[in-house]
């Protein structure tokens, strides 16, 4: 099998329509058919299948697509690895979540291309750790930033950087008292504000509340900023990483409540011990160790 039959497959997969792929790639469509029917005849087993009008991915083709990930992500660094050129080019994908990017990266990303203008950077957002760790594995990201406790984990190197205090915020005419301290009793009749499922302190906020069977009235969002608005409108509490509501507390928009977390949230930096660290990998680590630290 050749690389590019991989990066054609790889393509077709992800957007399951083999016009989109040739579009994206610049080849005719009997091409990219031709190239997939290739592949599947030296597998021995279809990757993708027709039900009526609609083309979706067989489970052999999941599985396989996973592989190929991992072949073309590797035929990549071998390139960078063997051609002094390429190091000041390329791509790095990187982890992060809505409020990494939006309050801990940009200033890093923003020193980080006066060295590398010519680097890349995708960032892949993802909803839990272990997500983002899996991610990792199979070779998807390069590397990741997770808010989370400390979890040893033997394939990964986890680094770290600063601990997050997590604020339970309310509007600043809700009736609890900034000073009182509030427990989990005190919250059966409100309303929670949550990030999506799978979010590392919500987990363990979640735990508290079934420790003591305590089950409030939930709503969802895919957004930290929409969580944010509808605190600030009264319609519930939230339990949100400090820096992205210190703006608003400060400014008198919300109020922060008297919640301990029990367990020490930490923003940490994350990759496989096995990834070739290119030198703008590298370099981007540095600013990153360096520039979150910072920012504490």
């Amino acid at each position: 099998m050749e690389i590019k039959q991989l990066i054609t497959f790889r393509t077709a997969a992800e957007h399951v329509n083999f016009t989109v792929t040739a579009k994206l790639l610049n080849y005719a469509q009997s091409s990219v058919t031709s190239q997939i029917k290739s592949l599947e005849a030296e597998i021995g087993t279809p990757l993708f299948e027709r039900l009526g009008k609609r083309l979706v991915l067989t489970e052999a083709g999941k599985t396989f697509k996973r592989y190929a990930d991992q072949i073309i992500t590797l035929t990549e660094e071998a390139k960078m690895a063997t051609n002094t050129a390429l190091e000041a080019t390329g791509i790095l994908k990187i982890g992060a979540t809505e409020s990494q990017c939006t309050y801990r990266l940009p200033a890093i990303i923003k020193e980080f291309k006066k060295i590398f203008p010519d680097v890349k950077l995708v960032f892949k957002p993802y909803i839990s750790s272990k997500q983002a760790k899996q991610q990792l594995l199979e070779g998807l990201l390069d590397l990741t930033f997770m808010m989370d406790i400390n979890r040893p984990d033997e394939s990964l190197h986890i680094e770290p950087l600063v601990l997050d205090d997590i604020n339970m915020v309310a509007g600043i005419d809700h009736p609890f008292s900034e000073d009182s301290f509030i427990t989990p009793q005190d919250l059966q009749d409100e309303t929670l504000l949550f990030t999506e499922s799978g979010c590392s302190y919500r987990m363990l906020f979640e735990a508290t509340l079934n420790q003591t069977c305590i089950s409030p009235n939930q709503l969802e969002f895919v957004s930290i900023e929409a969580i944010k608005q509808c605190v600030m409108a009264g319609l519930g509490i939230a339990l949100l990483p400090e820096m992205v509501v210190k703006a608003e507390i400060e400014a008198g928009l919300m109020k922060k409540l008297n919640w301990k977390s029990e367990c020490p949230v930490f923003t940490q930096m994350a990759w496989h011990k096995d990834k070739w660290m290119s030198s703008p990998l590298k370099t981007f680590i540095q600013l990153a160790r360096k520039g979150i630290k910072d920012q504490s």
